[in-house]
């Protein structure tokens, strides 16, 4: 993955988390936690995205900056990354419940 794609979804997916946890407040981490939850999950999801060819162009990594592979890596990373937070939110909300 190269140094743009990588950025991208790194920071679309703190984006993806902490919108993520406005939207949910019951399983928010809160602002660190969403954030970090969410650049884990926004880097996990962009490199799953790129091996399966989904980043835009059809080409894993091909390094490709037109406007279409950058829209698609920030879904890509944003989606990943509110999802990411949501499941660690969820999870520790029903750990906690078990107490």
């Amino acid at each position: 993955m190269e140094i743009l794609p990588l950025i991208t979804v790194l920071i679309s997916g703190a984006i993806g988390g902490n919108l993520a946890g406005s939207f949910m407040p019951k399983v928010s981490l809160g602002k660190v936690g969403n954030t970090i939850a969410g650049i884990v999950g926004g880097g996990l999801g962009g490199y799953l995205f790129d091996m399966v060819g989904m980043s835009g162009t059809g080409v894993p990594g091909s390094g490709a900056t037109d406007f279409r592979n950058i829209i698609t890596t920030f879904l890509a990373g944003a989606l990943s990354g509110g999802a990411v937070m949501l499941i660690i939110g969820y999870l520790i909300q029903m750990m906690s419940k078990k107490e």
